[in-house]
């Protein structure tokens, strides 16, 4: 059986965005692994994690943040499209999700892309020749981004612990909730301890 690995993860949310790249890294180095890429659209225009926190991703991590989104990071963020939007490509075309939400996070915490009209997405879609249905560019949560929140709650439970992001590592009968923080400046790490745990 095939070690499957769990991402649940916000696209607005700068923890997220730093813990991206050790799942890039699982990915390359282990190309059996069935990776679900579960946004669970935290943001919804009522709050942004802010300046502060991500000047502690900055220091934690090795991602960058652009003066674009710098200049709006205690503006409210909303990911509710984005939600829609990744379910839809989780559902569709899964494996392109995790090219395409790097390219989203770049979009965001560089560039300073917002996503919070269908226009927002133009790049992305020409980029990756993606055809999404119009209900993804709704402003509320498309039936898909609710059925996926309904997995992440059942699987938040079976976790005892709703922080996010979080990955859980799935191998015949056993599960692993990683200490993903310990590795944000070393992917290869966590690769290693994978590995390991796998072995």
């Amino acid at each position: 059986m095939h070690p499957e690995l769990y991402f649940i993860y916000d696209s607005h949310c700068p923890w997220s965005y730093a813990t991206s790249p050790l799942v890039k890294a699982l990915s390359e180095s282990f190309t059996e692994m069935e990776i679900h890429h579960w946004h669970c659209a935290h943001y919804n225009g009522t709050d942004s994690a802010g300046f502060l926190q991500i000047k502690e991703v900055e220091k934690q991590s090795a991602q960058q943040f652009g003066q674009e989104h710098m200049r709006y990071a205690d503006s409210p963020k909303d990911s509710t499209m984005t939600a829609n939007f990744m379910a839809w490509l989780q559902s569709k075309q899964p494996e392109k999700v995790l090219p395409v939400l790097e390219a989203l996070q770049h979009a965001h915490f560089i560039e300073g892309n917002p996503f919070g009209c269908k226009n927002d997405f133009k790049g992305l879609i020409d980029t990756f020749k993606l055809s999404p249905s119009n209900k993804v560019f709704n402003e509320t949560l498309s039936n898909e981004a609710q059925y996926q929140q309904s997995d992440i709650q059942e699987l938040q439970a079976f976790m005892q612990t709703s922080a996010f992001p979080a990955l859980l590592l799935t191998y015949g009968d056993n599960a692993i909730l990683l200490e993903h923080a310990r590795y944000l400046k070393k992917p290869q790490d966590l690769v290693k301890e994978v590995h390991k745990l796998l072995a």
